[in-house]
């Protein structure tokens, strides 16, 4: 997972937390059932088609209502009722992805309507209870915010370089070997600095952010 694209962070505190799978929950209320679905997504791309595909399992549904968030501080992020009262569903939706402290989050609840209205109070509370119990059976997991390097140099330093490159725990994604050598490594933004600083010292390696 490399989120690059994460903005606003701190080297400091490069921390987030996510789940690590996909989670289900449910909330009953005077016939109607919420069934909470919760998602590890990394793009909007992605919760779209988690949305489309419950909407076609689920297609008998009254609602489909969601939120979600990405990126260490929650720059993307979206929330609908799907025909709900304005800020019933999406919002108590959301405010439990807050109060949980997650991101990189989506959880779409889908309610099937039993007869009876709930009224505002009992459907911010349906939705925030279907989300809570999504996320209660959940696994989350902390994780960290990811910067890539793209290093290139002669064969002969090679050695140098993965002896740094392993040192400071970088992972590499992808290698070629020849007489210039290229590799494109990941490592924890907090500790990019450092990996750049010694590889600097090496003469001849290139580097590039």
């Amino acid at each position: 997972m490399y989120l690059c694209f994460f903005i606003g962070y701190s080297l400091e505190n490069d921390v987030f937390y996510t789940i690590k799978r996909p989670a289900e929950g449910v909330f009953k209320d005077k016939g109607s059932k919420f069934l909470a679905f919760a998602f590890p997504i990394e793009s909007e791309q992605e919760f779209k088609d988690h949305l489309a595909r419950l909407k076609k399992q689920y297609f008998d549904a009254r609602h489909h209502c969601y939120a979600f968030a990405i990126g260490i501080n929650r720059e993307i992020n979206r929330s609908g009722d799907d025909g709900e009262p304005s800020g019933t569903a999406g919002k108590p939706i959301y405010n439990q992805i807050l109060s949980s402290n997650l991101t990189n989050i989506a959880i779409i609840v889908v309610r099937y309507f039993g007869g009876t209205l709930l009224g505002t109070s009992g459907l911010i509370q349906a939705y925030k209870g279907a989300a809570a119990d999504a996320i209660a059976n959940a696994e989350v997991i902390e994780k960290h915010v990811q910067a890539k390097l793209n290093l290139s140099f002669e064969y002969e330093l090679l050695n140098q370089v993965l002896k740094i490159v392993k040192g400071e725990g970088a992972d590499i994604l992808n290698q070629q070997y020849d007489n210039t050598c290229t590799l494109e490594v990941s490592i924890r933004a907090s500790k990019l600095e450092l990996l750049s600083n010694k590889l600097e010292k090496i003469p001849g390696v290139r580097i590039e952010h």
